[in-house]
């Protein structure tokens, strides 16, 4: 069995595109927590698909394995 790499989706509307804020905490969409970087990158996806049509709305993969364990941020994370 693989090591366990927790990724969160989340996402929303930003009050400026050049950036990473977001217009309204209370309207953040949590997406989910993910196993593994590839579920994590399909639940992104799918998410933001479904948000084209506004161009102020974005959605993040967080690598919560790394904030999880620092010391080995790079280790086993092998999406790119």
């Amino acid at each position: 069995m693989s090591k366990q790499l927790l990724h969160m989706v989340i996402g929303g509307e930003l009050k400026d595109l050049s950036g990473t804020e977001f217009r309204d905490l209370s309207a953040v969409d949590v997406v989910g927590v993910f196993p593994d970087y590839a579920t994590a990158h399909a639940a992104w996806k799918s998410a933001a698909l479904r948000t084209v049509d506004n161009a102020h709305t974005r959605y993040f993969i967080v690598h919560l394995h790394r904030l999880m364990d620092p010391e080995n941020e790079h280790s086993d994370d092998q999406h790119e």
